[in-house]
């Protein structure tokens, strides 16, 4: 078998401005889901019994259902529903985070219900207000120990953006369809794909991992 690598060097600027979007869409997805994940881990611990229900339910329904799916009823039916629609780019990034953030706030949850409630009751016995033990003392500590789990989410955030050539965001994986479809180089075309996102991925979850590393001592109670 030859292999040919001609096409990806002709189309080299058309595989950039994917690979451009790619890193934009992840950056703003990982940003939002976290947001988004921060407010609903902590709404559902300490919100009135109504929202946690329904918390519960947005959690659950998020973790079982495919990102796929989110995107295409986001992009597809929400517009049938509400007669407003999306571009690509946009379903994309509210698909990707609404999905990703149920996932932030479980971590979100694991963390600060992993701290000892002893340190609770010592913020309570000095007049600390729920609020003020919540950001001084559970945070701080529990988002050191939720830095793993957050290193695997945005691996998997970035991944989850490929998703998005479903619905004609032209990110990487769309291009390089459209490259594979014109030159009928697929084994090239995506094999060259694969290395790109490994070698966009493997240094972001190398290096929160490192940084795990140094600061893991601040976890401990």
């Amino acid at each position: 078998m030859d292999l040919d690598f001609s096409p990806l060097i002709d189309s080299w600027r058309f595989i950039a401005s994917g690979l451009g979007l790619t890193i934009l869409l992840s950056v703003a997805a990982v940003v939002c889901s976290f947001v988004l994940g921060l407010a609903v881990g902590l709404g559902r611990m300490y919100g009135p019994g109504w929202l946690r229900v329904l918390l519960v339910f947005y959690i659950d329904s998020m973790r079982a259902i495919p990102v796929f799916v989110v995107l295409v009823w986001i992009y597809f039916a929400v517009p049938i529903i509400s007669g407003h629609s999306f571009d690509p780019f946009w379903a994309a990034l509210i698909g990707i985070t609404i999905h990703v953030a149920a996932y932030v706030a479980e971590v979100i949850r694991a963390g600060i219900t992993s701290i000892r409630k002893g340190q609770i009751q010592a913020g309570l016995a000095i007049g600390m207000s729920g609020a003020q033990i919540v950001r001084k003392i559970l945070l701080p500590q529990a988002t050191v120990r939720m830095l793993p789990a957050f290193g695997s989410i945005v691996s998997v955030t970035i991944k989850d953006t490929a998703i998005a050539a479903v619905i004609a965001v032209p990110e990487l994986m769309r291009q390089a369809e459209t490259v594979a479809g014109q030159s009928y180089r697929p084994i090239e075309v995506f094999t060259t794909v694969m290395v790109i996102y490994f070698l966009l991925i493997f240094p972001v979850t190398r290096l929160i991992d490192w940084f795990y590393g140094r600061v893991a001592h601040l976890g401990r109670s």
